[in-house]
């Protein structure tokens, strides 16, 4: 199952080791997830991640990113012709949109409405449905 996560859900792993965040990335670490990014959800990734605000450790921060890089799928996404409130949330919905993936993420509104877009409950929901529903 292929998935994107927003930068907004790692932060919450780094912040805490329960949780549906926690979860979703220790899923793309068993290879049980496939991870989809491009070069601007790394880059964003880094930016966000290494924030002082945030006080994550850089060590924390290079486990996580290899951990994605190790375990995901690099691709070159096509562009969407959608106007975006942030432009970084554009490489996200991309990416997931060429990679038919769920685009896991805390702040839905960012987004366009659709079905692909969910939260991290949401997601675990539909993950155990299909695995042991």
């Amino acid at each position: 199952m292929n998935v994107v996560i927003d930068t907004n859900v790692l932060v919450s792993t780094l912040w805490t080791d329960k949780g549906n965040p926690r979860k979703i990335l220790d899923m793309v670490g068993k290879n049980t997830l496939k991870i989809c990014y491009d070069h601007r959800i790394i880059a964003e990734y880094k930016y966000v991640l290494n924030r002082p605000k945030f006080k994550f450790s850089s060590y924390d921060v290079e486990v996580v990113l290899k951990r994605i890089k190790a375990n995901g799928l690099c691709v070159a996404a096509n562009i969407c012709p959608i106007d975006f409130t942030d432009e970084t949330d554009r490489a996200f919905y991309e990416v997931a949109v060429n990679c038919s993936a769920y685009l896991i993420t805390g702040n839905k509104k960012h987004y366009p409405d659709a079905p692909f877009i969910i939260s991290p409950a949401q997601f675990i929901v539909i993950y155990e449905n299909q695995t042991f529903g």
